[in-house]
């Protein structure tokens, strides 16, 4: 019995130290994706959003207009309980 458990356990170390682990040197890198057709493609999307210390969101900024946290707009109304901006 001692046997059997031994050739097992020895049998299932052999097995797994004979796996291999996955290679990523084929990989396309960060913000990068497999296109459809093996090449490396950009991952589209919002990136971070760099926001200058001091600007406030929905402020009129004189010679720029309101900014939405994105861009500046300039015109703005209210619309359903909000601002709705054109």
């Amino acid at each position: 019995m001692k046997k059997t458990i031994l050739l097992a356990a020895l049998a299932l170390s052999a097995s797994l130290a004979a796996i291999t682990p996955a290679q990523a040197a084929g990989g396309c890198g960060r913000d990068f994706h497999r296109g459809p057709y093996g090449g490396c493609r950009p991952n589209y999307g919002p990136g971070p959003v760099a926001v200058a210390p001091g600007l406030a969101i929905g402020v009129f900024y004189p010679g720029h207009g309101y900014w939405d946290g994105h861009r500046y707009w300039g015109h703005r109304y209210a619309w359903h309980g909000g601002w709705r901006y054109r």
